[in-house]
């Protein structure tokens, strides 16, 4: 991802940013479109995200700029690849940090080789319901709306991919995973999931998107780093369109 004096954003720009904590890909979206309105002076660039990330996640999020806007749909469907930490034996409502613990659960009986056999159970096809802690509509309404004020809603399930999950560690009570999945996929939803095969309750408390179809993280910049690059540029004058 080079920019320098010739990069022409409204022809189409796609930038690939680090997503900070407790950012919305929107706040990343409103971020990168005020840069590039004050860089290049056109207040009318269009910015726009392929794959929304919680608040709470961080990593990878593709970024389209300008004409690039286009490539959004496609984009959206890539897979994806997470690496999510989970806490077992305690569940909360949002199935993450978001809400406060609600219930909690043994683990005693919970080991490596008991966490490897179950996860084999979530690689491939299958059906997942949705958080009612998400944006998914409900009567032309956001989930969430309902969740926050305490109204149980059920969501339809949603089909799914699970290309692979790794056990990238595993220490009581917290298990790291590697996870390629489909567009979609809520790795809340999968972290309720495991405890609940596990016979105990789980809930994510760290996701990090790695990788996007064919981009990754290792290519991302921070919104501080793109920042500085903008700085150190001046926009070529009148590109032409």
């Amino acid at each position: 991802m080079n920019i320098d004096t010739n990069t022409n954003f409204k022809q189409g720009v796609v930038l690939l940013i680090d997503k900070p904590y407790t950012w919305t890909s929107f706040n990343v979206v409103s971020k990168v479109r005020w840069l590039l309105r004050r860089h290049t002076g056109d207040k009318h660039i269009k910015v726009g995200h392929a794959g929304t990330l919680d608040p709470l996640a961080t990593g990878l999020l593709v970024v389209c700029v300008g004409k690039a806007t286009k490539q959004v749909p496609s984009l959206t469907a890539d897979s994806k690849v997470y690496e999510a930490t989970l806490r077992l034996g305690q569940t909360t409502p949002s199935f993450d940090l978001e809400t406060e613990v609600d219930a909690t659960f043994p683990i005693d009986h919970i080991d490596r080789a008991l966490v490897e056999q179950v996860l084999l159970q979530f690689v491939g096809p299958q059906q997942q319901v949705p958080p009612l802690f998400s944006a998914k509509f409900i009567n032309g309404k956001r989930a969430y709306e309902y969740a926050r004020k305490g109204i149980e809603k059920e969501l339809p399930p949603a089909n799914i991919v699970i290309s692979s999950i790794d056990l990238l560690s595993f220490e009581p009570p917290h298990l790291t995973l590697r996870i390629a999945c489909s567009k979609g996929t809520y790795i809340r939803s999968l972290a309720r999931d495991i405890g609940q095969a596990l016979h105990s309750g789980a809930h994510l408390t760290q996701l990090r998107r790695t990788a996007s179809g064919n981009f990754s993280i290792t290519d991302a910049l921070t919104v501080e780093d793109f920042e500085k690059i903008l700085r150190s540029t001046q926009p070529a004058a009148n590109h032409s369109v």
